[in-house]
């Protein structure tokens, strides 16, 4: 695994076993999210691990519902944006702690071609389809199980997408495996296969505040990213150009710590398109190898927590939640106001369909996605 060193000269890594912590008052129960959806029995599951990290899902679209990790004096808080109980999951913003599929992010037209066949998709984001639809993987109910892996606890999410749903060609069976580490690692296993070629593009959609959730803006996370480049997008639509462009040097540059908001309003046009940060940043590795890297990292100097990124994934979206705007009432009760959360979508790039000089995300019948992320936390 290539991991990236940073501020390891000026700031001490502290394992949060080494801090004692507060007992957590979960603001919901299980209970709460115990409902008939669509036919099927949603609930809530909690993994531990003996450092005190809690990691809350539910089967609802696979999602993390919260992640509790300790700052450096000991107070825990819950650092993942999301909602109390499984009605507002399924009356609100589908994204929240959400695995989005079968393809992650934005298909120009809302259509793609396989074979001579065009395969029309929803439109819901200017002229594209966005996260594939609004009925999509996040709005589904998986098939879910406890486990005990080598690793830690775990949790087992199935999902059968029939030939056709949202779109999308063929009868899909897809696995996510979310494993709660004693290095408090969130380790996410992503495998899917399907009986007729078809676009993937995995991923989790979720939100993070290291000061904690409902707390306020991501503007002071310092922030570091492995990537000298990115997908070009013309416009405010954000759709790629197809030109992969050098960020070296330039506004959108964290291959060496900033601060989020430090340059955030820039006058540079990429920014401005995306009214911030919301860009697919090229990770710098080799894009097919498939390996295990480094991807990025965040710092809330407050609270001393720090995330560590790595994952398979060529690319990684970087999102400053732009389009926050207050109609989210999160967790502890407050309202979720422009940037107040961002997010680091490790994936491939966007509307691949369109351009075959991006990495491939065509999958054929008898060939098995894989993909795996981790996310990594401690104080300093």
């Amino acid at each position: 695994m290539k991991y990236f060193p940073f501020l390891a000269l000026i700031l001490l890594v502290v394992s949060c076993a080494t801090v004692k912590k507060e007992d957590v008052q979960m603001p919901y129960t299980k209970a709460d999210f115990e409902k008939v959806v669509n036919d099927k029995q949603t609930t809530l599951f909690i993994l531990k691990n003996d450092n005190g990290m809690i990691v809350t899902l539910t089967n609802y679209g696979a999602k993390i519902v919260s992640v509790y990790v300790p700052g450096k004096d000991g107070k825990m808080e819950d650092v993942v944006l999301g909602y109390k109980s499984i009605d507002e999951y399924v009356n609100g913003d589908a994204g929240q702690g959400a695995v989005v599929g079968p393809y992650a992010n934005r298909i120009a037209g809302a259509s793609f071609e396989i074979d001579s066949v065009t395969y029309p998709l929803e439109v819901n984001n200017h002229q594209a389809c966005l996260h594939s639809g609004t009925q999509s993987f996040y709005r589904q109910v998986w098939d879910a199980k406890e486990i005990v892996t080598d690793k830690g606890p775990a949790v087992e999410m199935f999902l059968e997408s029939p030939d056709g749903a949202s779109g999308f060609p063929g009868n899909k069976e897809v696995k996510v495996t979310y494993t709660l580490t004693a290095a408090n690692e969130l380790i996410l296993d992503y495998e899917a296969t399907t009986d007729k070629s078809c676009y993937f593009n995995l991923t989790n959609h979720v939100y993070f505040n290291l000061k904690g959730e409902g707390t306020g803006d991501i503007l002071d996370h310092i922030l570091v990213i492995d990537a000298d480049s990115s997908t070009a997008v013309a416009n405010n639509e954000l759709i790629p150009t197809g030109e992969i462009v050098s960020i070296k040097g330039t506004d959108m540059d964290f291959t060496t710590p900033y601060k989020i908001g430090e340059r955030i309003d820039s006058e540079m046009e990429q920014l401005k398109f995306g009214s911030g940060y919301d860009h697919n940043y090229i990770l710098n590795k080799d894009q097919n190898a498939g390996e295990l890297t480094f991807c990025a990292s965040a710092y809330e100097e407050t609270s001393g927590r720090y995330m560590e990124v790595f994952t398979t994934e060529p690319a990684v979206q970087f999102y400053t939640g732009n389009f926050l705007k207050g109609n989210i009432i999160g967790k502890r009760g407050n309202k979720y106001e422009y940037r107040n959360g961002f997010c680091l979508e490790t994936q491939h790039y966007p509307d691949s369909p369109h351009h075959p000089n991006f990495p491939n995300t065509l999958i054929q019948p008898g060939e098995v996605l894989t993909s795996q992320t981790i996310y990594k936390f401690s104080v300093k």
